[in-house]
């Protein structure tokens, strides 16, 4: 029996949300979902993100400055960082990282963002959720100058040489929808082979749906979807694979079972 799961990367504030959130939630709870990490973007979402994570039971959030909004971050949002890590419980640093995907992203600017939260995350002793796209290596060398520092890579799409390395550094591998998808040859064989007790259950709601809902919304609640195929590929139970996978991101994020209650109708409204 299945009593707890955790979206470890959930964007639950998006505003593809905001029209039915409440019902949103409600189906999440029922698939056994009853914890989601929520990783900010931008500094101006920050308010909104900390009022959402305050109205629904089981939301964690996580302040960072996300690689691909570089345009709207400014240094004193570095400045302002660290009080919101502190005075509003966050769970981790983040969604932080390096993004080199997209060319028109300043690599240097993103790397100053990306150090300067590291640097963050190790002074207050959190964990850090990093987006590497096309950008592991460099990922890797930055972390290494600030180890020992824990984290997940969200999304993990690297090779197994890296993954290998990135858990010898301490770090959690985050595995998603895209796992789901037939051609996906090389995420399967890393989500065979790599160590159950470094991996963790994601969505990136409302991005990177599971195949059963390629070019819809992506919903917390389709996590079991991940767990399914997780266990698909280890030839291991979903009870398994959900008992471990939330013993590591309870472990990593610092948070207990225990105190998740049933959902209550938000007083206020996003």
């Amino acid at each position: 029996m299945i009593n707890l799961l955790v979206d470890t990367h959930s964007h639950f504030d998006a505003t593809k949300f905001d029209q039915d959130r409440d019902a949103a939630f409600n189906r999440t709870r029922a698939a056994h979902v009853n914890i989601q990490i929520v990783p900010a973007i931008s500094a101006k979402l920050w308010e909104k993100m900390k009022i959402i994570c305050q109205n629904y039971n089981g939301l964690y959030p996580a302040y960072g400055l996300h690689p691909m909004f570089l345009a709207e971050h400014e240094t004193i949002h570095l400045t302002q960082l660290p009080y919101w890590l502190e005075q509003e419980k966050a769970v981790a640093v983040g969604e932080c990282g390096l993004d080199y995907f997209i060319k028109e992203l300043d690599q240097k600017q993103q790397i100053y963002f990306f150090t300067a939260q590291l640097d963050m995350a190790k002074s207050l002793n959190l964990p850090v959720i990093i987006h590497a796209r096309r950008s592991v290596d460099d990922v890797i060398k930055y972390i290494r100058k600030v180890s020992p520092i824990t984290g997940v890579i969200h999304s993990f799409a690297g090779s197994e040489q890296q993954a290998r390395i990135l858990i010898d550094l301490g770090f959690y591998l985050g595995f998603g929808g895209p796992i789901t998808y037939p051609r996906a040859k090389r995420l399967h064989k890393l989500v065979k082979i790599l160590p159950l007790e470094r991996l963790l259950l994601e969505t990136d709601s409302p991005d990177q749906p599971a195949i059963s809902h390629r070019g819809q919304r992506n919903e917390p609640a389709y996590l079991p979807k991940i767990l399914t195929m997780m266990a698909m590929l280890r030839q291991q139970s979903e009870e398994d694979i959900a008992k471990m996978t939330t013993a590591n991101a309870l472990r990593l994020f610092n948070l207990s079972e225990s105190g998740f209650s049933k959902f209550e109708p938000t007083k206020k409204r996003i």
